[in-house]
């Protein structure tokens, strides 16, 4: 896939890549093509069963990217949608309301569709970030879900995701975007 987007299109944009360990593929991606973009890349592990995630070394996010499919292969079924949706919940509420002084993006990826239990997971994503958007509209922030389909190359999500981050993205906010 032929990059669309101009190098350095990101340049001071500081984002937030939080995901389970093994981070997932997509947004392993998503935060690799930012930072060939220009954007400053601080990588987050959460643990969806423990505590929030220290920010450390993150004194500002204007981006944050959640690695819902990373939580499928660390887990697996019910305990799996529970750390896609625990998770997203640790790494966004206190990037949030610490990290995202005057506002942000927050992207959700889910998990690519199959069981029930990816499915569960990518409705409780795409959920959280419209439920989110209503409620953080106020504050700036911008969350939008990104629902992968199965033959969903990396490189679309990165694209994506960078295109959001940019100024030409601002206007998206509790959007679902689903791929194929």
């Amino acid at each position: 896939m032929p990059a669309l987007l101009r190098s350095g299109l990101l340049a001071g944009v500081e984002l937030a890549f939080a995901h389970p360990e093994p981070p997932g593929a997509h947004a392993a991606a998503a935060a690799a093509r930012a930072a060939e973009l220009g954007a400053g890349v601080h990588t987050v592990a959460v643990d969806p069963a423990g505590e929030e995630p220290s920010l450390h070394g993150l004194a500002h996010a204007d981006v944050l990217l959640w690695d819902g499919d990373g939580a499928f292969a660390a887990f697996a079924g019910v305990g799996a949608v529970r750390a896609a949706l625990d998770g997203a919940w640790l790494a966004i509420r206190p990037v949030a309301t610490r990290a995202m002084e005057g506002g942000g993006l927050i992207v959700l990826v889910a998990p690519v569709p199959g069981d029930p239990h990816r499915e569960a997971a990518r409705a409780g994503l795409e959920n959280l970030a419209r439920t989110l958007s209503i409620e953080w509209a106020r504050l700036g922030r911008r969350p939008v879900a990104i629902l992968p389909g199965s033959g969903t190359a990396p490189e679309e999500i990165a694209e994506l995701v960078a295109f959001l981050a940019s100024p030409a993205g601002a206007y998206y906010s509790g959007c679902a975007f689903t791929l194929r």
